[in-house]
């Protein structure tokens, strides 16, 4: 019987920025598929509410989550107390369904590479067929 592939998401967050990042297949390396700036695709009104008000960054965070569901399997938070506990509160119930662990850390800023001991608790291990 094949194991399946269950989709993670790493969700790397401060109050003003946001990493989605996600294990390759073949070989669980920590992969950030696109970050979020306030100064990045969003218009500039809202770009300075983002910066003035964090709790409207880490609402539209959790709501990329919400509209995006359906692609991942699991999910984990990682971001500062504040900043974690916000994204949470707007997470509806198919998010929050997916939803395996949350770290009150600050990781923002730390490459793709160095979040590995951080997440490796939660990246399942890649399974390869042995070859005979």
């Amino acid at each position: 019987m094949a194991a399946q592939h269950l989709n993670l998401l790493i969700v790397i967050a401060d109050a003003e920025h946001a990493r989605f990042v996600r294990p390759a297949e073949e070989d669980n390396t920590l992969r950030s598929s696109s970050r979020v700036q306030p100064e990045e695709g969003h218009g500039g009104a809202e770009n300075q509410a983002h910066n003035q008000h964090p709790e409207k960054f880490a609402t539209w965070v959790a709501g990329q989550l919400n509209q995006h569901a359906a692609s991942y399997d699991e999910l984990v938070l990682v971001a500062p107390a504040h900043t974690l506990s916000l994204i949470g509160a707007h997470l509806d119930k198919p998010a929050q369904a997916r939803l395996i662990g949350k770290l009150d850390k600050d990781l923002a800023k730390i490459s793709d590479h160095d979040l590995w001991p951080h997440v490796k608790h939660w990246v399942r291990r890649v399974h390869r067929a042995k070859l005979l």
